[in-house]
């Protein structure tokens, strides 16, 4: 029989995580269908463990921020970003997870009896937790008391679609209520898919999103109708591009993409030619694409080759000095470029502010080799008590070191640029692609020659 302590401590815990890669696999089929099902029980009790624990920390930081004087209305911050990084992940999420956890372990306890038993899985307690959230403490618990008993039978779909229709039919004016709000919230992302794809997503208004869905069908049933080769789903993604940014119309947007490649990727020579590009707000993609975007670019756009420089054996940049108290200009775009996305380990936030990283009152410079670009919540994340960050080398690029309230300390190096070999090892391009086209005269191979015959200039400013 395994004999497990009472209470738990870490030590304990840490030995038992390691136990679990040596269970038996010796075993018959049947058994280790046994084993699947204890084991899915077994996440599910971690992760009520790990909200217990979540909402504890909580309150004991809040505490400890109290004590440090820290006022009422500013206390809790930073907490989330601690949990963001003992779990791995952003700290948008980590928020949310925050926020279920507190719900989940003190005012839905039927749910979290069956987290704790293994009989619901952690994302159907968090659909409980999130579609009960806007609801009084009262009908929460009458949520809770009538749906727990059925939840370990419902589905993911099941769960949201029951939990929803009780809590209409206990607040029908909060719901209305909060229609209005997630109104409020809609905005459009981009996310990286297979094959140099991308997924283009808009948070809508269901009647608006259906209009949008109608149009976009309608026309390209209409023009396969007319005899248009592609597909409905080519149609459909074209017609989309075309009218967002304005491409088949007199009066077309300018829309800025910003590439990085390096010199012998762009002109697809030297050992480095297949060198993969880094492409602002998607990320890598490959040396060929990104020579086809830089050929588009020159023939139905106006582009521009910018270089920035690193160093052949650190890979940071030139050093780039500033006496002013914020990244402006051409030093905040260095960040931008060199960061990709907030530095924050595990976030993966667009970048929106440049800050830095020792603060200027602490006697931090306004320079390249002390600066960072941070999400917005991650820069506020760091003013609270406590959090430490420290750069540890001289340029951009370089290790930064972040020290929690809690102690505990975490590195962040960002993205790697793209790299050549030498001669041109030191150089990478930033090629920027202005839609639509409005100088015409610069072309391609002039810029190309221009940018790599030229030397390095010997500052960035």
């Amino acid at each position: 029989m395994f004999d497990i302590p009472d209470p738990l401590s870490t030590e304990e815990l840490r030995q038992f995580v390691g136990a679990l890669s040596r269970l038996d696999g010796t075993v018959a089929d049947v058994e280790r269908v046994d084993q699947i099902r204890l084991l899915e029980e077994l996440k599910a009790a971690a992760a009520a463990a790990q909200a217990r624990v979540t909402t504890t920390l909580v309150v004991s930081q809040r505490s400890v921020q109290a004590g440090a004087g820290v006022r009422a209305e500013e206390r809790g911050k930073g907490i989330a970003s601690q949990v963001a990084l003992a779990k791995r992940e952003s700290p948008a999420r980590a928020r949310k997870y925050v926020g279920w956890a507190s719900i989940l372990t003190s005012e839905l306890p039927h749910t979290f009896t069956a987290l704790q038993q293994g009989r619901i899985t952690e994302w159907r307690a968090q659909i409980v937790a999130r579609e009960t959230g806007w609801l009084a403490a009262e009908h929460r618990a009458q949520v809770d008391a009538e749906l727990a008993p059925r939840l370990e039978s419902l589905g993911d779909r099941e769960v949201e679609a029951e939990t929803k229709k009780l809590a209409y039919r206990l607040d029908p004016h909060g719901y209305v209520g909060r229609i209005s709000k997630a109104e409020s919230e809609r905005r459009v992302t981009l996310r990286p898919a297979a094959d140099a794809m991308s997924v283009l997503s808009a948070l809508l208004p269901v009647a608006e999103g259906v209009s949008v869905l109608t149009s976009l069908t309608q026309h390209a049933d209409s023009g396969r109708s007319a005899g248009d080769g592609r597909s409905r789903g080519q149609m459909m993604a074209d017609t989309l591009v075309e009218r967002v940014t304005g491409r088949a119309t007199a009066d077309a947007v300018p829309v800025e993409v910003r590439l990085v490649m390096t010199d012998q990727a762009l002109m697809n020579h030297g050992a480095a030619a297949n060198e993969p590009a880094h492409l602002e707000g998607f990320g890598p993609v490959p040396a060929e694409l990104a020579r086809r975007i830089a050929k588009t670019g020159s023939e139905k756009a106006d582009l521009w080759l910018r270089r920035l420089f690193t160093s052949p054996s650190t890979s940071a940049l030139v050093a780039m000095e500033s006496r002013r108290r914020h990244f402006d200009d051409g030093l905040a775009k260095v960040l931008i470029v060199w960061d990709q996305i907030c530095r924050t380990p595990w976030c993966g936030a667009p970048i929106k502010h440049k800050d830095h990283v020792t603060a200027v009152d602490d006697g931090g410079e306004t320079s390249e080799a002390n600066g960072q670009g941070l999400c917005e919540a991650c820069n506020y994340a760091k003013q609270a008590p406590g959090w430490q960050a420290r750069p540890s080398g001289s340029g951009a690029g370089d290790q930064i070191q972040i020290t929690t309230p809690t102690g505990h300390r975490y590195r962040s190096r960002p993205p790697t640029l793209p790299r050549g070999t030498p001669p041109s090892r030191k150089r990478a391009l930033v090629v920027d692609l202005i839609h639509p086209p409005g100088r015409p005269e610069k072309l391609l191979a002039d810029l190309i020659h221009a940018s790599c015959s030229q030397p390095p200039p010997r500052s960035l400013a």
